[in-house]
């Protein structure tokens, strides 16, 4: 018991009480608690009626995250899609009992079916957002608890994406599931899965930073109103307190209760992309007279976006290039079932290339993704699964999955863009595509007024109605593999800088197939998308020319390859390899760093390289050939079995070499590229048959 001393006033010894008591309790047991529950589940496929020699109704035991397509989808001979069974024993603790109860499941492919003691709570449509459901009423408390998720990843016409066309739906549990337990007055869980704070910025610059927090609160409690305080606090990235707002308020039983808070941060540290990602913390907290009732943390980047139409992209009102790269989230043997450490590591592999931005495609990607983002200084542009075909069933889980996507990370300081459909189209202003991407605009308008939305499609004319339904227009472009020549990107960009130049537009899409197995010297000047020759050579000419171009054009305020890393697609049948898109700068299965990687490495990161490309044509026939250095250092000194050459000229940009007429004597040859103000030095083996 605290005693009070002589002299000391009675508010002081009230005010050291209650911090007393808030102390105690968050030293016992935190106000909010997360538990992880991805163990220990089983798993079975059901009866499908299509297809019986693909069931497996056995139980097996597995563990969060799981997919059960991690191996057929890849094996270009048909894959389940169907219904399947996940189950588990929760014990619930005597003490949850009055408490909220809430189980949140990060991403269930793609119709999942959620039973509590074999009572149905719920259903959500839509394989990549979050969703969260209430249970504490279905549960027994002190006893073991029946949990059953039954899932289903068949093509519907009122789920988005409606096919597997472009990439393979996968079915399971794919991304982690927790508990969550609060007090019965807490910050909302239940608003679609969302954190209940929505941090909006305005007017940042380096001398000052206007912030307004809106939290949702709910009471579930007996009493008809709680007599709370809410508290807003902003830490910098030591610890240290730099702001707090605080109120009394009252919380109704009657519905969510809103209530916002206003700050000011006086000379922030700005968030500044890969330069400088600082980050400060922002905590809302919920207290009653004993302590903490409740407390959310969230991150806060401090930063100003703008995309100045014709001019490029803006960040804290400096140019800032998105050098970009386009993201599937699976991945050879896993599918789409990846750990963080594996995020992680494709994050690491886009560091490394010296990339600015992602474009996380066609889907709602991992929250442990977008959080490294913020963290790692990525600008990243997330979006939605409305692709490639239109059903007219689609608009409302449309609408839904992009409320989803907006409220769950909306506080992603690293997020520029929401993006509403890709390759989806209509032909009038009031055709049903155009309509619903305008409504996609008006919810994300409604949500999030503060950050751009974009559309993209597969033509290159900037005036298509539906295109034109959001702020930015994303156009995919595939001179030298789908139409024309790869130089055609040329004649393309400047038409449209000369015929439209106060658009925002940006390059949501470049790219070629390349299959690392297929080797030779290339000089044709397009592709076979059809055909089963892909050889790299031709993904590393297409991309030189590419971004020779594009490097030229800042009116294309943003540029994504298509993709850093191979991806599958149940239909395709190409390069001698079933099922696959290998457009990828990497292969699938993440091993092996394509020659283009290299090229935008040396282009884009400023860390001293140099590189010889066709290292994997190690196999030659022809004594005289073409070598092609990259060297971002100067100009590199080519030695081939010990001999200089001096045959050489620029590329496409400064960081390119050709060196031509080189001869290549019979057997094993040692060629080697030297940059000798760095000491650097790269040397590959070829040998001529």
């Amino acid at each position: 018991m605290m005693m009070r001393k002589p002299g000391r006033p009675l508010f002081l010894v009230m005010a050291l009480m209650m911090l007393f008591n808030a102390t105690v309790r968050s030293q016992t047991k935190p106000a909010r608690q997360v538990i992880n529950i991805n163990s220990d589940w089983q798993f079975k496929k059901d009866a499908n009626r299509r297809d019986a020699a693909l069931t497996d109704l056995k139980w097996k035991n597995v563990t969060i995250p799981h997919t059960w397509n991690d191996q057929d989808i890849q094996a270009g001979k048909g894959f389940y899609a169907g219904d399947a069974s996940y189950q588990k024993e929760l014990f619930a603790a005597a003490d949850w009992k009055g408490k909220r109860v809430f189980i949140r499941f990060e991403g269930v492919g793609s119709v999942a079916r959620l039973y509590v003691n074999d009572r149905y709570i719920g259903e959500h449509k839509g394989s990549y957002s979050a969703f969260v459901f209430d249970i504490s009423y279905a549960l027994k408390y002190g006893e073991q608890n029946k949990i059953e998720v039954k899932v289903n990843n068949e093509e519907r016409e009122d789920v988005i994406p409606i096919n597997n066309r472009l990439f393979p739906i996968y079915g399971g549990i794919y991304r982690p599931i927790a508990l969550i337990i609060t007090n019965s007055v807490n910050i909302a869980v239940t608003d679609l899965a969302s954190s209940g704070v929505f941090i909006t910025q305005q007017d940042v610059s380096a001398k000052s930073a206007a912030l307004k927090v809106k939290v949702k609160l709910e009471n579930k409690s007996e009493a008809a109103a709680a007599k709370l305080t809410l508290s807003t606090s902003i830490y910098d990235a030591a610890g240290k307190m730099v702001k707090q707002a605080a109120e009394k308020i009252m919380v109704s039983r009657q519905g969510e209760q809103l209530f916002n808070q206003q700050l000011m941060v006086s000379d922030p540290h700005l968030w500044n992309g890969i330069k400088d990602p600082y980050l400060y913390k922002l905590v809302v907290r919920l207290a009653d007279e004993k302590g903490i009732i409740d407390e959310v943390t969230q991150p806060l980047g401090l930063r100003k976006f703008e995309m100045k139409p014709g001019k490029g992209f803006y960040l804290n009102d400096q140019p800032y290039r998105l050098l970009g790269v386009c993201r599937h989230q699976d991945k050879q043997d896993e599918g789409n079932a990846l750990s963080n450490a594996q995020h992680a590591a494709d994050l690491e592999d886009i560091k490394e290339m010296g990339t600015t931005s992602i474009r996380f495609a066609h889907y709602q990607q991992s929250e442990y993704l977008y959080s490294k983002c913020d963290s790692m200084g990525f600008v990243i542009w997330a979006e939605i699964p409305f692709v490639n075909a239109v059903s007219t069933k689609e608009a409302g889980n449309a609408q839904s999955q992009l409320r989803e996507l907006i409220r769950q990370n909306y506080n992603h300081p690293s997020i520029y863009v929401w993006g509403l459909h890709n390759e989806v189209y209509g032909k009038t202003p009031d055709d049903y595509t155009a309509v619903l991407t305008r409504d996609l605009d008006d919810i994300s308008k409604t949500e999030d007024p503060d950050r751009y939305t974009v559309s993209v499609s597969g033509y290159g004319e900037m005036d298509r109605p539906t295109n034109l339904n959001a702020d930015i227009q994303g156009m995919n472009r595939y001179y030298g593999w789908y139409e024309g020549k790869i130089g055609d990107l040329e004649q393309w960009v400047s038409g449209l800088e000369q015929k439209f130049p106060d658009y925002r537009m940006v390059l949501s899409e470049y790219g070629t197939e390349a299959n690392i197995a297929q080797q030779e010297e290339v000089s044709r000047e397009t592709g076979n998308p059809s055909g089963q020759i892909w050889p790299e050579a031709y993904q590393q000419k297409f991309h030189e020319i590419q971004w020779g171009i594009i490097d030229k054009h800042p009116y294309i305020a943003a540029s994504y390859v298509w993709n850093m890393f191979d991806f599958a697609v149940p239909p395709a049948n190409g390069g001698n390899v079933p099922a696959r898109n290998m457009k990828g700068l990497m292969t699938f299965d993440r091993k092996v760093k394509k020659d283009a990687f290299y090229w935008y490495k040396a282009n884009w990161n400023p860390e001293p390289m140099v590189y010889i490309t066709g290292r994997r044509f190690t196999k030659r026939t022809n004594p005289k050939i073409t070598v092609t250095v990259y060297s971002n250092t100067g100009t590199p000194i080519l030695m081939v079995n010990g001999k200089k050459i001096t045959d050489v000229k620029k590329g496409t940009t400064s960081v390119h070499y050709i060196f031509e007429n080189v001869r290549l004597q019979k057997g094993k040859n040692k060629v080697e590229a030297i940059v000798s103000t760095n000491n650097l030095r790269d040397q590959v083996d070829w040998n001529l048959n």
